[in-house]
C-alpha cells in the first residue's frame, strides 16, 4: 500500500512540475507558421518570381577561405544551414525558377 501512494505521489508531482515549465510549443509556433506560408506561396507573376530569383542566392554566400601571403590559414564554413527557414527559401526560389522556365518560357541561365 505505501508503495503504490508513493507511485501516486511520484505522478502527481511529475504532472505538476510539467505544467509548471513554459511550453516549448508556443515558441516555435510563429517559426512554424512562417515555414508553412514559404511553403505554401505561389508564385504567379514573372515580377514577383524574378525578385525571388534574384534575391535568393543560388550558393551559400558566407563560405569562404582564409588566405594570408598566399596560404591558406583559415576557413569559414556555409553558415545557411544554420538558417532555420534555408530549406523553405531554397525551395521558394526552386519554385520561382521552375515558373520562370516552364510558364513564361524564359531562359533561366543568368539567375544561375
Amino acid at each position: 500500500m505505501i508503495q503504490v501512494v508513493s507511485l501516486i505521489s511520484l505522478v502527481v508531482e511529475a504532472s505538476i512540475s510539467h505544467k509548471s515549465r513554459p511550453s516549448i510549443a508556443f515558441t516555435l509556433s510563429p517559426m512554424k507558421s512562417l515555414k508553412q506560408r514559404i511553403d505554401t506561396f505561389e508564385i504567379a507573376h514573372p515580377q514577383v518570381a524574378k525578385l525571388i530569383a534574384k534575391t535568393i542566392p543560388a550558393q551559400c554566400p558566407f563560405e569562404r577561405d582564409i588566405i594570408l601571403f598566399g596560404h591558406k590559414v583559415g576557413h569559414i564554413p556555409p553558415l545557411c544551414k544554420l538558417n532555420p527557414l534555408y530549406e523553405q527559401l531554397v525551395g521558394l526560389r526552386f519554385r520561382a525558377l521552375c515558373y520562370l522556365a516552364d510558364c513564361c518560357g524564359e531562359d533561366i541561365q543568368a539567375y544561375c
